[in-house]
Formats: C-alpha cells, structure tokens, sequence
C-alpha cells in the first residue's frame, strides 16, 4: 500500500505550484507533510472525509490548511477531498440532509426537484443540511482513521510475522546442515 501511495502521490513540487494552495507558502516545505507514515496518512483521511462533507465551498484551501495544521499527510487530504463531486454530491447532500432531519425530530422532504429547485425553501433545509453534513463528517472522519490505523497495523503484523517464519525456517535449516568445520 505504501508503494502505490508514493507511485500515485504527487511530487511535492507539483503541490508548491499549485494556485490555490500558494497562500500556504512557506508551510508547504514542512518534511511531515509528505510522509507515509500511519499517524500521518490516518490523518489525512480523518481530514479529507471532514472536509468531503462539508459544503463544497473552498475544500481544497480548508483541507490544505487542516493538513498543515495538523502535520499530516498533505496530497493525501486533499485527494480525498476529491470524493465529493458534481456526481457524488446530491446522495451525500440529501443522506446529510434525513441525518440533521432525524437528529432534530423534523421530517425530511422527499427527493422533490420542484422543492430542492426553489430557493424560498432552502432556508428551511439549511439547519439539517449543516447538522447533518457535521455529523456524516465526523463519522467518516473517525471510520476513516481508525479503518487506516487497523489495516496499517494488520500489514505490519503480517510483516512481522512472515519475518519470524522466515528467521526460523533459516535457523532450522542451518541445524539440519551439517557444519563443514567439523572432522570426523
């Protein structure tokens, strides 16, 4: 996984050039946030899945600035951000939207193009929207840590393991072998 992820991460270059980040400035050239390591690359995707939720005004600067803040993982939280689209955006929206209805006990409006199309009722949706939005973003945020913090802890017990195998399957053929020092 961390071979794929430094083959398909961008040089660090390509993020110094880029406009929407130039605000950044001399922060970007901090050595942390490039690394794969598993606290920074599970804080990425705790950054990217917060800021995928939020209303997609700014993603790029909000997540580059939490990335900075926070120390981690910059081309990372920013990719993942990415989740969010044109395409993707109205489920998210609209799952957001039932999760701050129910939260705060009022009921949703069904998937109307007529209503959602009305700007008169947008006021009315907004609180859910925003509540909603909130918590689908912590949630993902915290799965996201936690599902990177286990599968990178999985891979290294699995790499331990296999070295262990190994080890012991040298030292027993190394027993097995008859030394050539020996005379008989």
């Amino acid at each position: 996984m961390k071979k794929w992820l430094r083959r398909v991460m961008p040089p660090p270059k390509a993020i110094h050039g880029n406009r929407c980040l130039g605000v950044f400035g001399k922060l970007l050239q901090d050595p942390n946030l490039w690394h794969l390591n598993r606290h920074s690359v599970a804080g990425a995707f705790a950054v990217g899945l917060f800021v995928m939720y939020l209303p997609p005004v700014g993603h790029v600067l909000i997540a580059g600035g939490l990335a900075i803040y926070l120390r981690v993982n910059l081309p990372i939280a920013i990719t993942l951000v990415w989740i969010s689209n044109p395409v993707t955006i109205p489920p998210m929206f609209y799952f957001a939207y039932v999760v701050g209805c129910w939260v705060l006990g009022i009921p949703p409006v069904g998937f109307k193009v007529q209503f959602w199309l009305d700007w008169h009722n947008w006021l009315a949706v907004l609180g859910p929207l925003l509540l909603g939005c909130l918590i689908c973003g912590a949630v993902c945020s915290v799965l996201g840590y936690a599902t990177i913090q286990i599968l990178w802890r999985w891979k290294l017990m699995r790499q331990i393991r296999k070295r262990k195998e190994r080890y012991r399957e040298l030292s027993e053929s190394r027993l097995r072998t008859p030394s050539s020092n020996r005379q008989t």
